[in-house]
């Protein structure tokens, strides 16, 4: 199998690479190409095509986005640019050659306002300008004729040689670890995602030819991020020092869903199970 992977040097996509390239049912048989921003300008239809001209991939995976989410408020071309039409450049290449298209979502599609986790058929109301140029991204990864458009959520963790880690659950951990004091949400829910199982769930959609569509790839279950830090502070056993504070009390540009666990269920029915987060944060812990 011929895998492209775009995005390559962040987070995700340099997890993606190993997976493909180390953890593969046949490793070694996959030509993997790793495609970073200097390599390939994904918001340049013409760049994408020489690259896969070159390379003739059998799957497309899009690790690539504009993740800002309060400069987006002021930058919404560029995010438009990078979350929405870059994924229709990618679908239509996919088309052209006859592969499949693996694009990454998010849950600031949702609004916030519900109280259980959110389904793959529930209606989608962005709040930001960042929700809205994912929910856009979903839209037009349908331009391809087989695409899988996985929704993810507070990604966290990298394999062993992957890029500094960022983000808030970085932020969280290293502030425990070094006793500062952390103001975290006592009123956002959500459903954190190891970033090692996302890329093992989307390797295995591929390689077990599941239906394509839209799939919530995040780990089991939901918590507050309070939750979620203590949680962290009993793993790494340190005192936590957390402040807890509300959404509403905190000044930031871009507006965020308060209640936006995802259920994995339409994944496990897949053949793909995921962990709880506990068990997730757990094995991300032992790795530090």
């Amino acid at each position: 199998m011929r895998v492209a992977v775009f995005g390559a040097r962040g987070q995700l996509g340099a997890a993606m690479v190993h997976e493909f390239r180390e953890r593969a049912a046949s490793p070694g048989r996959n030509a993997v190409f790793a495609f970073d921003r200097a390599a390939v300008d994904i918001t340049s239809p013409e760049s994408v095509a020489v690259a896969l001209d070159r390379v003739k991939p059998d799957v497309l995976i899009n690790c690539a986005a504009y993740n800002a989410v309060d400069a987006a408020e002021g930058e919404p071309v560029e995010a438009l640019r990078v979350n929405a039409f870059s994924v229709r450049t990618l679908a239509r290449a996919a088309r052209d050659h006859g592969a499949t298209l693996v694009h990454y979502s998010s849950d600031f599609v949702f609004g916030g306002t519900g109280h259980r986790p959110h389904t793959e058929a529930d209606r989608v109301n962005p709040l930001s300008v960042y929700g809205t140029s994912k929910m856009m991204g979903e839209w037009f990864a349908a331009d391809a004729p087989d695409a899988y458009v996985l929704r993810v959520e507070t990604l966290f963790g990298r394999f062993p040689d992957g890029p500094p880690e960022k983000g808030s659950v970085a932020g969280i951990v290293n502030g425990l670890r070094v006793g500062t004091v952390l103001k975290v949400f006592e009123d956002r829910t959500v459903s954190p995602t190891y970033v090692m199982d996302a890329v093992r769930a989307t390797r295995e959609l591929i390689e077990r030819k599941a239906p394509a569509g839209l799939y919530h790839c995040v780990n089991s279950g939901c918590c507050t991020w309070v939750e979620f830090a203590l949680e962290a502070a009993r793993l790494l056993d340190v005192e936590p020092r957390i402040q807890p504070v509300r959404l509403a009390d905190m000044l930031l540009r871009a507006r965020r869903p308060l209640y936006c666990a995802m259920s994995n269920e339409k994944l496990a029915a897949a053949g793909i199970p995921m962990p709880t987060w506990q068990d997730a944060l757990g094995r991300y812990v032992s790795t530090l």
